[in-house]
């Protein structure tokens, strides 16, 4: 989750253990093998915890789809919507403001433990002093590690918020908690300097990644079933949202009901293959690996269009998407989600919702990282074109506060903060039930603005497109193309251009047979 911000004290380099002995420490090439093999350590010890964050991450879908297949049949829906109804009176009804508290302050000091203990003791080495110096120092944008700050960050942030989710409050107190628990981490649970950027990603951005896995893992146990089944949706629980899944085991009754649905729509998809390099404008200190493996899961929860569906509740719509690679683990983390907004109607084909959102992104092409925190305006609509073709989209305009950095780049401070106006464009053009079209489109502009003075500005912007083919069931194919570009300009750097273009087919397996489809019309509940 979180890594060390400053060298270890003594750390023998993995290849030469032997002839690290030999070494003066102080000698100037003592240091320079000192600098070479703490980079190396550190460097695999962020890979490892990246690996397994987005395997976790990953899981989540994967439980999704092996244990709770969607099903189409309005019978099962109905049985869902009773189920949920007589959730609806009692979920929160023993909820506690205490104990999420209690759980955070916890969670702070048995990671500073572990830290302190496996990573750097300096770092990690808090005290009363320390905390008091934290508490009247400014505080800063720091320059660490790319993952460490816009990956784990976040996901420890959707921790904090999940033992107060689970705990029976809604959205926004949880929201609170998170806020205050990455305050407690940056003031109390490391002797650096408190860093604004961290806050923001873990503080805000651990909101946006928290409560689609708390829905996620919601969803999975309101499926029910007899006692072998649940016993394995309370596991998937806990895998999807470790914080649901412990207060459910360790307080009984008391948090065991479900967080009520309301029947979306839903529709999610794995994407298992591998894709190969089409466009590659790499910086010159870097590398990259031609062919991967790329694992990709998606969801979008609560799509426009089902009556009686409303969305009175933050994140009552939401998409998540995560792509993990054999060639640097965390390919891609998203998530956007309506945080207040309302349905709409225009003629009788067209069904929408729109609103403010809430957006978190973390993509590294191999190339170049990008991370976005962000609020935007927009919409996504469902619109029936005849009885066999349906489009789904979704359209944002918005602002946040971004980070970009090279990958293996001549330092490993060289990341660059600023706030980032930002669009996006998704859609899905669904063909009867056999096939689907799937395009998108992000831009991000990262200016110099709030950032630690350096200057310069990038604009990222990523596309994509993908043909997926039913074949028998939920078992289908997938083509599909990936390009991300970055233009960055620096006073000290000047200009540069990077690229990276992959083709890839897939096996697919689907959430269920129709790709999503809401036959609104009819009025019937269920998902299709």
């Amino acid at each position: 989750m979180v890594e060390s911000r400053r060298l270890p004290q003594a750390v023998p380099p993995p290849t030469s253990s032997g002839a690290w002995k030999n070494l003066r420490p102080f000698s100037p090439r003592g240091r320079r093998r000192f600098f070479a093999a703490s980079c190396i350590r550190q460097e695999s010890m962020a890979k490892l915890v990246a690996n397994r964050v987005t395997k976790t991450l990953l899981s989540s879908g994967l439980v999704l789809l092996l244990i709770a297949p969607s099903v189409s049949l309005s019978q099962d829906s109905q049985q869902s919507n009773i189920t949920t109804n007589s959730q609806a009176q009692a979920w929160g009804d023993d909820k506690s403001v205490v104990l999420p508290a209690l759980e955070i302050v916890g969670f702070d000091f048995l990671l500073n433990r572990y830290n302190r203990r496996y990573q750097d003791r300096s770092t990690y080495d808090t005290s009363f002093s320390s905390i008091k110096h934290n508490l009247h120092s400014n505080w800063v944008v720091d320059q660490d590690r790319f993952k460490i700050n816009q990956l784990f960050h976040p996901y420890q942030g959707s921790m904090y918020f999940g033992f107060a989710r689970s705990a029976g409050l809604g959205f926004w107190k949880s929201s609170a908690y998170t806020f205050a628990g990455s305050a407690l981490w940056e003031i109390a649970g490391e002797t650096t300097l408190p860093s604004r950027n961290d806050q923001l990603a873990s503080g805000v951005g651990g909101d946006f990644l928290g409560e689609p896995l708390f829905r996620m893992a919601n969803l999975l146990l309101e499926r029910g079933g007899d006692s072998g089944s649940r016993f394995r949706r309370r596991i998937g629980a806990t895998v999807i949202s470790p914080p649901t899944g412990f207060n459910r085991t360790f307080f009984g009754d008391r948090f065991d009901e479900v967080y009520p649905s309301h029947d979306p729509i839903h529709y999610s998809r794995l994407l298992l293959g591998t894709a190969t390099t089409t466009q590659n404008v790499p910086d010159p200190s870097t590398g990259v690996k031609r062919n991967e493996g790329l694992a990709d899961f998606s969801m979008d929860y609560g799509i426009p269009g089902k009556d009686g569906y409303s969305y009175g509740r933050p994140f009552d719509y939401f998409n998540f998407q995560v792509i993990a690679s054999s060639a640097n683990g965390a390919e891609s983390v998203m998530t956007r989600g309506l945080l207040f907004g309302t349905n709409y109607e225009a003629g009788q084909n067209y069904r929408g919702v729109w609103g403010l959102y809430g957006n978190y992104d973390y993509l590294a092409p191999q190339l170049f990282r990008v991370s976005s925190t962000a609020l935007s305006v927009g919409t996504t609509a469902d619109w029936r074109l005849s009885s066999a073709v349906e489009l789904q989209g979704t359209g944002l305009v918005g602002t946040g506060y971004a980070a970009v950095g090279s990958v293996l780049g001549t330092n490993d401070s060289d990341n660059h903060y600023g706030v980032a106006p930002q669009a996006l464009l998704s859609l899905r053009l669904i063909l009867g039930n056999r096939t689907s079209l799937d395009l998108g489109a992000h831009e991000y502009f990262v200016s110099s603005l709030g950032g630690a003075g350096r200057g310069g500005r990038d604009n990222i912007a990523r596309a994509d497109a993908s043909f997926t083919v039913r074949v028998y069931r939920r078992n289908g194919l997938t083509i599909k193309y990936l390009l991300t570009r970055r233009d960055a300009s620096f006073p000290d750097l000047g200009s540069r251009t990077q690229t990276r273009g992959t083709i890839g087919l897939f096996y697919t397996l689907l959430g269920h047979e129709r790709f999503g489809t809401v036959d609104w019309r009819n009025r019937g509940p269920g998902i299709r």
